[in-house]
């Protein structure tokens, strides 16, 4: 985690920022292919906008819905409804649950297995066998960062898992990020993708594949995160808005570049039997797992640890020492929920922090934490 490491960059082949930016998206998509098909979230009616455009623009569009987050089955469908039509373009208009069924079913379209061969962990983990289909992404909360990276996350209910579909080519053709459409999104949606995101550019900035592109990106964001998602839990605001899109976009090219750490290596099994979002998992592991990364780590990794400390001191007005707890406390008083209202087991957290030592994320955390250690900071997320 020094100025020197070599690194190379995962990017998209091209990300478009700002406000208005979707008003053009139906003649992005449409120069992709024609066939196209529209992944979208529970509600169709807020996709209405794009097919419109689409069709004005002599698109043939097919819909998916992508009511809950992806797992094994809603893939198959999506896959099986892409090939029926002929999909020649993926598009996904949504959260990070619709995002990442989008990029599955792009990636798997042409592929000539079943999911289960390409999933890591609990599958096979074969690399992809044919280049998958362009997919344009145009996210509507501001957490996962989905959007720029090369990765879907996909559940398996059958291992009570949460594991990635995992290629290069799985980048998007084009990000299409305007915060125009994440403008009044319930509160609820708000606090839990904020502090996904947030939680995704502290992570990459104290791991140990930290380089100089994601301490750009991270310690511009964790700042604006910090201020900005308060300010949003406080009143709807346009600028803050702009902010957490911007703070999202930074958090999945900063993990997609220099990966994540113990609180999305925990989220993984934990989100296969929690019964809460994925970016509330996050919220509420990310204060202990910060108090377990400053006890466990020293030189490098500390101080930047000490650089989050003061971050978020500044944010909430507190002493350095109580920045966690305080952070913590904040959450939970905007209603964020605990380990234990999301019904997760106490028996199960040994099992858990097994798991997830195992896992992607947690390679990224700038140092080994043991099982015990893991079992005690989900017991102080509960």
């Amino acid at each position: 985690m020094t100025s020197e490491t070599l690194f190379t960059l995962q990017l998209p082949a091209g990300i478009q920022f700002g406000r208005g930016a979707a008003a053009g998206a139906a003649d992005v998509i449409v120069a992709r292919g024609r066939q196209v098909l529209l992944v979208h979230g529970g509600d169709a009616a807020r996709a209405a906008w794009l097919q419109r455009g689409l069709a004005h623009a002599g698109a043939r569009v097919t819909t998916l819905a992508c009511p809950r987050e992806p797992d094994v089955t809603l893939v198959e469908a999506g896959v099986a409804l892409g090939r029926e039509v002929a999909a020649e373009v993926v598009v996904g208009l949504g959260g990070g649950a619709v995002l990442d069924l989008a990029k599955a079913v792009a990636g798997l379209v042409p592929a000539s297995g079943e999911v289960l061969d390409y999933l890591e962990v609990v599958g096979r983990g074969r690399a992809l066998d044919a280049q998958p289909l362009p997919w344009v992404a145009l996210p509507s909360t501001a957490g996962t960062g989905a959007e720029v990276t090369a990765n879907a996350v996909i559940g398996v209910p059958a291992k009570a898992r949460k594991v990635s579909l995992r290629d290069t080519r799985l980048l998007a053709d084009i990000a299409i990020v305007d915060p125009a459409l994440t403008d009044s999104s319930p509160r609820a949606v708000t606090l839990a993708s904020g502090l996904d995101a947030i939680t995704q550019v502290i992570e990459p900035y104290i791991s140990g594949f930290a380089n100089r592109f994601t301490d750009l990106l991270c310690r511009d964001a964790i700042p604006r995160g910090l201020a900005a998602l308060p300010a949003l839990m406080r009143a709807e605001s346009t600028g803050a808005r702009d902010e957490m899109a911007w703070v999202s976009l930074c958090g999945g090219l900063a993990l997609a570049n220099a990966k994540l750490g113990a609180v999305h290596g925990l989220a993984g099994p934990l989100g296969g039997i929690a019964q809460g979002a994925h970016g509330a998992i996050a919220g509420c592991l990310l204060p202990p797992v910060l108090d377990a990364n400053r006890e466990a780590c020293d030189g490098q990794a500390a101080a930047r640890i000490a650089e989050v400390d003061r971050w978020i001191t500044d944010a909430f007005g507190v002493a350095p020492e109580q920045a966690t707890a305080a952070l913590q406390q904040w959450s939970r008083e905007q209603g964020l929920p605990g380990l234990g209202d999301m019904a997760v087991p106490r028996g199960k957290l040994p099992a858990i922090a097994r798991a997830a030592r195992g896992s992607s994320s947690m390679k990224g955390n700038p140092v080994a934490l043991d099982e015990a250690t893991l079992v005690g900071v989900m017991e102080r997320a509960w």
